[in-house]
């Protein structure tokens, strides 16, 4: 193994002194790569149509000449170019599209990836996190064995003859280098069956015994394989399962509330974990450091960014703030504007900076996922640390959760409802809600001024959910695989009312 990890670090050095490079010179890097994507779009219809050949360098231009846009307001772009309609939004033919729901709703996103994007971007971030982690992790052993990467559940399909669609992970694995699938553990067949349920059992069976040592995955979904393992082999710990088991790089979802689960299922002293910020639209960050929950976000992938301060991403013309403006600690929308030919398109997560030289982001929510029913602007980020505080105070596992308003009444005032699935129920129940509300009014002032002598806001009500409930949900509404996630924070009723009747 030595003579492998020597071989891969003397692949991976040349691209640590680019990283080094972006780190230490953002505003240059980020500058000339503005520079290339309108240099290289202004012949497109998009283009021509916002006047890129007078931008030139000149983003206060950009952004007076091209509106930020949603995804549905960026849709009829984006349907010219699924109906095979060339040079739209980038030069380069696309021929593949990322499908993506968001949410669990039923209406889906077609995100364009262009060769540019695939390669540069995807593929150029799955490489630097095996360049990061050898790094930080210098006697890594994990090219002895396997990748377990769990697919999604959207199989390739096709707009026509020359046009595809499908999950990130289906269309990245059609067009991987034929050495990294030397690597993975099931074979694509298996990996992208459509029908989830079958899917897992077939993975657990192969992969049970095969040398698993590293892994690739949503932390809730992985999670169902890995207990699905444990029981058709009769072990309590994955690590009886796979003792040269290392790595799970994880995104999607916050890692919080799984943590000590996978603690309990991994009880390896070598086991690291590394998130990653992926999403169809874009590879956009990476954990570079195990002592901290930030990551690196990624600079010269093609994408060039831009933020709106959260409590102006309702605003008319919102302003935006580049990485030269921002401040650290406060809520930003992003936007981004890619090689795939997205051009300042609001993707609808939020984050925040934690670090200047390197510049490092955590992710703090979706700009639709929060509650503010009450003006006390409660985001996802609030609600992971206080239900982490809470776990630990009253020695419970959170496997999934919701939360939503209950709104005021002419005879009671408005609270938050939780509905939560314990995989280790609280050794109180009261204690537990006590601890959420109080650590909540730490972590959020606003939250803490409604809830002042329950004024506006009642102490939260707490809902126990039945085992495998979510799971469940999103069965019967055809959303199982990796894609799909659950709505953590709602500002209306919706979801958790849809949840309540099967309780």
């Amino acid at each position: 193994m030595k003579i492998i990890n020597k071989f891969v670090s003397k692949i991976t050095n040349r691209r640590l002194k680019q990283i080094d490079f972006f780190k230490n010179n953002p505003f240059e890097v980020q500058n000339l790569l503005f520079k290339e994507l309108i240099e290289t779009a202004k012949y497109t219809d998009f283009g021509k149509t916002h006047n890129f050949k007078n931008i030139g360098t000149d983003i206060i231009k950009f952004d007076k000449n091209v509106p930020i846009r949603t995804y549905e307001q960026f849709s009829p772009f984006i349907d010219r170019v699924q109906k095979g309609e060339k040079n739209v939004l980038w030069p380069t033919d696309i021929k593949w599209f990322a499908q993506s729901s968001g949410t669990t709703s039923s209406k889906s996103k077609f995100i364009p990836l262009s060769k540019e994007s695939m390669e540069l971007c995807h593929f150029r971030g799955g490489k630097d996190v095996i360049a990061i982690y050898s790094a930080m992790h210098p006697d890594f052993n994990f090219f002895s064995g396997k990748t377990l990467g769990i697919g999604g559940s959207r199989q390739l399909s096709n707009f026509n003859n020359e046009l595809y669609y499908g999950d990130l992970s289906a269309l990245l694995i059609e067009n991987m280098p034929f050495w990294i699938t030397l690597f993975r553990t099931p074979d694509k067949t298996i990996s992208l069956m459509p029908e989830w349920e079958e899917k897992i059992a077939r993975m657990a069976d192969i992969t049970s015994k095969t040398n698993v040592t590293n892994l690739a995955g949503v932390p809730s979904w992985t999670l169902v394989l890995l207990k699905k393992i444990l029981e058709i082999t009769g072990k309590t710990d994955i690590s009886e399962v796979w003792p040269n088991l290392e790595l799970f790089v994880h995104g999607g979802v916050s890692f919080i509330p799984y943590r000590e689960e996978y603690k309990r299922l991994i009880s390896s002293s070598n086991m690291h974990y590394l998130e990653t910020y992926n999403a169809s639209e874009g590879f956009f960050g990476i954990q570079d450091d195990f002592t901290k929950d930030d990551m690196l976000l990624m600079l010269d992938y093609g994408i060039f960014y831009e933020f709106i301060p959260f409590e102006n991403i309702n605003d008319e013309t919102p302003i935006t703030y580049t990485l030269e403006d921002i401040e650290l600690n406060k809520n930003y929308a992003m936007i981004i504007t890619t090689n795939g030919g997205l051009w300042r398109y609001m993707i609808g997560d939020t984050v925040k900076f934690t670090s200047k030289f390197p510049y490092k982001i955590k992710i703090t929510g979706r700009t639709k996922h929060y509650i503010n029913t009450f003006g006390e602007e409660l985001i996802i980020d609030n609600a992971e640390k206080a239900l982490k505080d809470a776990s630990l105070a009253t020695g419970a596992l959170i496997r999934e959760y919701t939360a939503a308003p209950i709104y005021m009444k002419t005879d009671s005032k408005g609270a938050h409802e939780w509905l939560i699935e314990f995989s280790k129920m609280p050794n109180s129940i009261e204690n537990f809600i006590d601890e959420l509300d109080s650590s909540l009014k730490s972590l959020n002032s606003d939250y803490e001024a409604k809830r002042y002598k329950d004024m506006n806001l009642q102490r939260p009500v707490l809902r126990i959910a039945k085992e495998g409930m979510f799971y469940e949900w999103l069965k019967e509404k055809g959303k199982l695989g990796g894609q799909n996630k659950i709505p953590r924070l709602a500002n209306n009723r919706d979801y958790i009312d849809e949840l309540l009747k099967v309780l």
